[in-house]
């Protein structure tokens, strides 16, 4: 080879392993990008079908995880496993078997919220034991969000929900018992661990949730909790993530306990951190007596991120993940 050829061909030899050499960084960098998007989507995945839900209730997340893994959505899942527990004669914090207001009433409120945000509730029900299932035909069947008192029960019947009596002999000697003295304070975990909430994510990656309770004992005639009010005892966005509270009814109400969870997780702030924060919100409130009273919180977020945190121990939570279906102590805010 000449030597003026020698230099053309070596010239455009070193601009092409220039170029190329461009070429793969460039590659190399849409390659990493690319990589960490499918590990986040891969790790995403991993964690679907998920189920928790407050409290010991492993009898009710094998059954939400049930329907998960026969292909079933995550607003099934969380009906069927409240359900579990509404029927559960035992539990005397929800469905058949509650315990009464101080009138010897057992009364009921629950909520249901689906991954488009439509959502039903219905409070201040009698003789209908899935106060759960009677939320949902609320939302499917009707225009409205709440039904309440008589006419939720009527509208029940109305949708072949058979009418029975709650009352069960066990409920009805503690009710008896405690009208000797008639005094009303809530008792911290025995009380008020008065509501199954559950939150499920399917395996397309959508989340619902679900709530329902016989609320607090021996309380007034007419009384509501949190339960059935969306955004308090219960809120979902599909986009972010859900949320459901447990305890006493009135101080989740005052500051919208469920919906700030899930707006905090809209700020960046994990499961853990917006339940956290949401709790400090009421023990931080200026004269807060929240040594009297528990609240608890459990959360997932859209990665399958999951969180809870209550005032006092002892509040609780079951996981249903990987096979797993596990009962798993909170940590908690009153340590002293």
């Amino acid at each position: 080879m000449k030597r003026r050829n020698f230099i053309k061909t070596a010239s455009i030899t070193g601009v092409g392993l220039a170029i190329g050499s461009s070429l793969i960084s460039c590659n190399d960098g849409i390659s990493k990008e690319s990589a960490n998007q499918n590990e986040d989507a891969i790790v995403d995945t991993m964690r679907r079908p998920l189920v928790v839900a407050t409290w010991h209730v492993k009898a009710a997340t094998a059954k939400a995880m049930e329907i998960l893994q026969t292909g079933g959505n995550a607003l099934d899942a969380v009906e069927h496993g409240c359900k579990v527990e509404e029927a559960n004669k035992k539990n005397q914090t929800v469905g058949n078997g509650g315990l009464p207001d101080r009138d010897g009433n057992v009364t009921l409120d629950a909520s249901i919220m689906d991954k488009y945000g439509n959502c039903g509730s219905v409070m201040y029900l009698q003789n209908i034991t899935h106060a759960v299932s009677v939320a949902r035909k609320i939302m499917e069947d009707t225009p409205h969000v709440m039904l309440a008192g008589e006419g939720a029960k009527q509208f029940a019947v109305s949708k072949g929900f058979k009418s029975e009596d709650l009352l069960t002999e066990s409920s009805k000697r503690a009710w008896e018992k405690w009208k000797i003295e008639a005094k009303y304070k809530p008792i911290i975990n025995i009380e008020n661990h008065d509501t199954i909430g559950m939150l499920a994510m399917d395996n397309n990656g959508d989340i619902s949730g679900a709530c329902t309770t016989s609320g607090l004992a021996y309380k007034l005639g007419g009384r509501v909790g949190d339960s059935a009010i969306i955004g308090s005892g219960l809120f979902i966005d599909n986009d972010i993530g859900g949320c459901v509270a447990t305890g006493l009814g009135e101080a989740i109400v005052k500051t919208v306990g469920s919906f700030l969870v899930v707006e905090l997780m809209r700020q960046g702030k994990s499961p853990q951190q917006a339940c956290e924060d949401a709790i400090k919100r009421i023990t931080n409130k200026p004269k807060s007596n929240f040594r009297d009273f528990q609240v608890g919180y459990v959360a997932m977020n859209k990665k399958g991120e999951t969180g809870c945190y209550s005032i006092q121990k002892s509040f609780s939570i079951t996981k249903f993940h990987n096979g797993t279906n596990e009962h798993i102590q909170s940590d908690y805010f009153n340590k002293s």
